[in-house]
């Protein structure tokens, strides 16, 4: 695999396990990687490829959130750029990385794929550069933003955007060659306003770059804040309407498969304040 070029000195790979895409942005100081894939083996095809392309040096990494398919390959670039080469998250994502990795790999077991004995022999390093709700990387001629645009996919999700170019690396914030990923630790409640926030950073004419699937415009991204929000409102009014929780998956009309939303409802119950939840009706 190799990088390419969809904007001034703002590179995405795209690898075909899990469907993952690395981001790189670079400037004067050297190169960003968005998202370090999901094992010590993975990450070192990433590196490769990183070499390969011959623009600079990793100079920082950035973790989008704490999954392992995003984290697991932190440990490879610290040992080919240095033990101490920063790692940025958020706050939430840092704190969630070790037991979230520890959680999946408890799990992977029932995976029957052959890079699952590598991903569950990879050490988790988590971030050790973490915010709250923004920062910047200065790499002399631009800067990276960060910012926590709010809970969505997970708690800690973040998005990246060079200052001087209109590109969005949007994590899984946005998803393409799937529906949205609602996992356990989702907040589907959330979600939509998150977007919300996204789509006000982007132009008419932006890039955004989801971590799965194709690279998609802003259009997409509007189109898929309202099905994020059909979800949201639909597990509200169920909730309004007394279904119970157990009940809901099968009550509502959803705008994705149900049984891809089996976390999102449960989730979005356990979210609602209790005001907006009736008793069963009987």
């Amino acid at each position: 695999m190799t990088f390419t070029e969809i904007a001034d000195r703002v590179w995405v790979a795209h690898y075909e396990f899990i469907d993952l895409n690395v981001g790189l942005v670079g400037g004067e100081r050297g190169l960003v990687v968005v998202d370090t894939y999901a094992s010590l083996p993975l990450a070192q095809g990433v590196i490769d490829d990183v070499r390969a392309l011959g623009v600079g040096e990793v100079v920082a990494v950035v973790n989008t959130h704490e999954h392992f398919d995003h984290t697991f390959g932190n440990g490879a670039f610290r040992q080919e750029y240095g033990g101490d080469l920063p790692i940025h998250a958020t706050e939430e994502a840092a704190r969630r990385t070790v037991p979230s990795g520890e959680a999946w790999k408890a799990k992977s077991e029932a995976y029957d794929d052959p890079r699952v004995p590598d991903i569950r022999a990879t050490e988790i390093v988590p971030a050790d550069r973490t915010f709250s709700s923004a920062a910047v990387i200065d790499l002399g001629d631009r800067y990276l933003e960060l910012l926590h645009p709010g809970r969505g996919h997970t708690a800690g999700d973040l998005v990246a955007k060079a200052s001087d170019a209109d590109v969005l690396l949007a994590g899984d914030l946005v998803e393409e060659s799937g529906p949205p990923a609602y996992g356990d630790d989702c907040h589907p409640m959330d979600w939509p306003l998150t977007l919300d926030l996204v789509l006000g950073l982007l132009s008419p004419g932006s890039v955004v770059v989801p971590s799965h699937g194709a690279v998609v415009d802003r259009g997409f991204v509007e189109e898929q804040r309202g099905l994020i929000g059909v979800v949201a409102e639909t597990i509200r009014d169920l909730a309004e309407q007394g279904v119970p929780v157990e009940e809901a998956l099968a009550a509502g009309e959803w705008p994705y498969p149900a049984d891809r939303l089996a976390d999102a409802v449960r989730r979005g119950y356990a979210q609602l304040p209790r005001s907006q939840k009736r008793l069963p009706l009987v």
